[in-house]
């Protein structure tokens, strides 16, 4: 079996560092059920795949266990796909082969290890119980441009049909950690079968693999039975153990952290500044169908419906509580009915596709990047530029650099204590241009605040037109 994992950063020989397998040195490696070699069969600045092959030997894997009861069992063990196809025989190659990188370190390269990159990954022959249907539900909503092409049971018989199997390219921006530990994950969810035995270490590993992504997969419950070969009791301790790790934060909490940001940039009428912008920009624009995701109490909502310029308004968060606040504020319900026309209020999350998003003129994101870890970005990057796709897309988020003039704000902590990343404004712009040139946008960029001559403003704009 094999899996070749392809790069185009530059330069792409850097993956040789971050899988720590020399490009110039094939290795191999023995384990319990055979050998694993790797290899690179391109490696060029522009353009670099490393292959690991897989060698199951069918005959060790069985010899000496007792048969499973009669010849027929006996001749099972021996004949099989198992040595043919991506199974759990791959997961733990991934472990032992390339195990520095599945846990998302790199010692010659860390900032390498926690950037994500073009990546695209090819399994040879993937066993797909549930088709293909199945097989983009699971890695579509990690990000991935997935390709399958399905093997013919027999290419001379063409009568009897398709088989589970498919070829299966992954693409996808994403840290090299994050892509071995989806495949490490979801190649025996595929293929709904184990060849050891399940018990409770393997709920560890499927928490451990699964973090920052698992909680919040719209599959989670397939994934954990067939992860935990459908032992119940197994499955529903991993899922509750990731309710419990993904649990919204209290209601009372978040709104005291939110009100302390509030107050460090209150002295600048900062979020007034930031509605007025985006106001501006919209304004401009000629938009008359705008969506507003990670849209909050409904502030920018409320300002929008007071124009009539804008003839419908809908609104998108994550949180019931704070929709319901949204809707109190907004008074939606005393509305008149063309003006209870022209607003929605949706609860959706902001990391899947939505056909409710699809259509609309102009999609505003404020304040809103900044709160999502690396995998989710990647995924709501997938959301917005791709599949919402807008004409016109509206972004803000703080300026990092800005942080020193905020004289309450300890050295090195940002605005706000939920968020997973404050960005510069050079890091900023790298990330719009990488948006840009992946999604055939166009983005200029727009101080909200008042600039300092050596920082910049309190808050950065991105306004991307397709």
């Amino acid at each position: 079996m094999l899996l070749t994992l392809s790069t185009t950063h530059t330069p792409a020989t850097d993956l040789g560092y971050l899988l720590h397998k020399n490009p110039d040195r094939p290795q191999s490696f023995e384990l319990p059920f055979g050998l694993a070699h790797v290899f690179y069969p391109e490696a060029t600045p522009g353009r670099t795949t490393a292959a690991l092959l897989l060698e199951v030997d069918p005959v060790a894997l069985v010899r000496g266990r007792p048969s499973s009861g009669g010849q027929g069992g006996t001749l099972d063990q021996y004949v099989n796909d198992r040595p043919y196809v991506a199974s759990s025989f791959m997961s733990v190659a991934l472990s032992r082969v390339f195990g520095t990188a599945l846990s998302g370190r790199s010692k010659d390269r860390p900032e390498l290890a926690a950037q994500p990159l073009p990546f695209s990954a090819r399994l040879s022959v993937l066993p797909c119980r549930g088709g293909e249907a199945f097989l983009r539900r699971l890695f579509e909503p990690l990000g991935y441009t997935v390709t399958a092409t399905r093997h013919a049971l027999d290419e001379t018989v063409p009568a009897w049909g398709d088989s589970r199997y498919f070829t299966v390219t992954l693409e996808g921006h994403v840290r090299l950690g994050d892509l071995l530990s989806h495949l490490y994950v979801l190649i025996p969810v595929l293929d709904d079968d184990k060849h050891y035995w399940v018990g409770d270490e393997e709920v560890e590993k499927l928490l451990r693999h699964g973090e920052g992504w698992l909680a919040a997969h719209p599959e989670r419950e397939q994934i954990a039975r067939r992860y935990l070969r459908h032992r119940h009791s197994l499955a529903r301790e991993a899922l509750e153990r990731l309710a419990g790790d993904e649990a919204p934060e209290p209601e009372e909490r978040q709104e005291a952290r939110n009100a302390e940001e509030a107050v460090l940039e209150s002295r600048l009428s900062l979020n007034e500044q930031r509605l007025q912008t985006v106001m501006t920009v919209l304004q401009e624009s000629g938009a008359a169908r705008v969506v507003d995701l990670g849209c909050g109490e409904g502030r920018l909502i409320k300002a929008l419906l007071k124009d009539r310029r804008f003839t419908e308004v809908v609104g998108m968060d994550v949180s019931h509580r704070t929709l319901e606040i949204a809707q109190d504020r907004l008074g939606i319900e005393k509305m008149p009915d063309l003006q209870r026309k022209r607003v929605q209020l949706l609860h959706g999350s902001l990391f899947y596709r939505d056909a409710r998003l699809a259509g609309f003129d102009a999609a505003t994101v404020i304040e809103v990047i900044e709160h999502l870890d690396l995998p989710r970005l990647a995924a709501f990057e997938r959301v917005l530029f791709e599949h919402t796709r807008p004409g016109l897309i509206v972004l803000t988020t703080p300026n990092a650099e800005y942080n020193v003039r905020f004289t309450s704000l300890p050295a090195g902590t940002f605005r706000h204590r939920d968020h997973r990343f404050e960005w510069t404004r050079a890091e900023f712009e790298a990330w719009a241009a990488r948006m840009c040139e992946r999604f055939g946008y166009t983005a200029r960029f727009l101080p909200v605040g008042e600039a300092d001559a050596e920082v910049g403003a309190p808050t950065q704009m991105a306004v991307f037109t397709r």
